[in-house]
């Protein structure tokens, strides 16, 4: 099977340049092992909430330049502010799109959402029913703040959120309570505890008889409140419309946060970039893994996958965006560090003991949290000092940066996947003109 592009790997970088590729009328195709890291996350977007020397971010793009100085190998600087700019701007169009509609600070700053531990986490963009607590002005607006969970759910304990948020200063003059909602056919439910997990709540509020009991039950517990922040157990691409009816039949201001996995805000962005690639022709093969690939020269010229055995895939150009050692992108052994499917070059594989800080909470980074792939300036890698000139990597594969630390995961995973996804149109469209000449050449010759 041939194709002009091939992306390996499902997560926000995959999906990002896969999305873009597919738009531009390129036959792409996505090779997906398993769920993705966006089963685990916020579903916020984080642009830079510091930098590498740990200086806190308040506006990330006014810091690039400093970032490169800092940091020239990083992600960022390889593709640099214009890039990266345009990639996001394109991302939060594309989901808007498809109903999911992401938004920044009017001025342009990173702002804080609340996590479950009552901390908060700088960011950039957020959902629509993720409150945005401005930097400079945490509590702006805020006189009293409810924290909601559903009786008997796990994963999200509000006391202890609330006590934390006591400690702040900035909560010193509100007033905040905690409340625990009971959910209908809890009872049934209660039959097997250990799966009253967040998406299973979601199916039974889906039946809005039930939400309207929800509803009248979250009036009773709560009372008077600005904001109420619940976990998030609102479906998944109907989510934010249960949340506008359920903020409708209450009166509340409502306010998401990401729970244990599966995080629904996380899947929410999964399946709405899943489906919407599909809808543009893409190819997605889920539960499918790239084992091997043939590279003749200087270029990748087939890949060999788990499901297709002897069958070849081949295209023009490819991308491997399959993560970090959390999704098996890289591999750890004894004393190295490897790329598992081609054996791409890594950058920095010291010896283990400097992998790692002697405290795992230590205020610098873990060496072991930069360690990637190694690219030149277009995203290329290499394989023993060659560069692969059709072959980039994108997201967290990536060596040189920190996403946790950082606070720039998502980020740098979209702006790289779509700065990848340009390069591939625009070799497409190069390789075609040799072509369309040809043909004019000959009309002519005929006429």
């Amino acid at each position: 099977m041939k194709f002009d592009s091939i992306v390996i790997g499902g997560g926000v970088a995959g999906l990002s340049c896969a999305i873009r590729c597919a738009e531009a009328g390129l036959k792409t195709a996505v090779i997906a092992a398993g769920q993705s890291a966006l089963h685990f996350s916020s579903g916020s977007v984080d642009i830079l909430s510091h930098l590498p020397n740990g200086k806190a971010v308040t506006s990330p793009f006014k810091v690039f330049d400093l970032l490169a100085e800092q940091s020239p190998e990083h992600p960022y600087s390889k593709i640099g502010p214009i890039a990266s700019r345009e990639a996001i701007n394109w991302y939060q169009g594309m989901m808007e799109q498809c109903g999911i509609y992401l938004s920044a600070q009017e001025n342009e700053d990173n702002h804080y959402r609340v996590t479950p531990m009552g901390t908060f986490r700088s960011t950039w963009l957020s959902q629509q029913t993720v409150h945005q607590f401005p930097l400079n002005n945490l509590c702006q607006g805020l006189t009293d703040v409810a924290l909601v969970t559903v009786d008997g759910f796990r994963d999200f304990q509000p006391q202890l959120a609330a006590d934390n948020l006591a400690k702040l200063p900035q909560f010193a003059h509100v007033n905040i309570k905690t409340a625990a909602v009971e959910l209908p056919d809890f009872d049934n439910m209660q039959r097997n505890p250990c799966e009253f997990r967040s998406i299973d709540i979601s199916r039974v509020l889906r039946d809005e008889v039930k939400l309207h009991a929800f509803a009248k039950s979250m009036i009773q517990q709560v009372g008077k409140a600005d904001l109420v922040i619940l976990p998030a157990i609102f479906g998944n691409g109907d989510g934010a419309a249960t949340i506008k009816l359920l903020e409708g039949l209450t009166g509340f201001k409502i306010c998401e946060l990401p729970t244990m996995p599966p995080s629904l805000l996380g899947i929410r962005l999964e399946e709405a970039m899943k489906s919407h690639y599909k809808k543009l022709g893409g190819l997605l093969l889920a539960g499918d893994e790239v084992l091997k690939g043939d590279v003749e020269g200087n270029k990748l010229t087939r890949v060999y996958t788990r499901n297709h055995h002897d069958i070849a895939l081949s295209a023009d150009n490819f991308l491997i965006a399959s993560g970090s050692f959390f999704s098996k992108g890289l591999a750890a052994h004894r004393e190295s560090i490897e790329e598992p499917i081609f054996g791409l070059d890594i950058a920095k594989n010291s010896h283990r003991d400097h992998w790692y800080q002697s405290q795992f909470f230590a205020k610098q980074s873990h060496p072991f949290m930069k360690m990637g792939v190694s690219c030149n300036q277009q995203l290329n890698p290499s394989i023993a000092g060659k560069a692969i000139s059709n072959l980039y990597c994108a997201g967290a594969i990536l060596a040189h940066y920190d996403p946790v630390q950082e606070g720039s995961g998502s980020g740098v995973a979209i702006s790289t996947g779509h700065y990848v996804a340009e390069r591939m149109i625009a070799q497409s469209c190069h390789q075609a003109m040799p072509h369309s000449d040809t043909i004019v050449k000959q009309e002519r010759t005929t006429a």
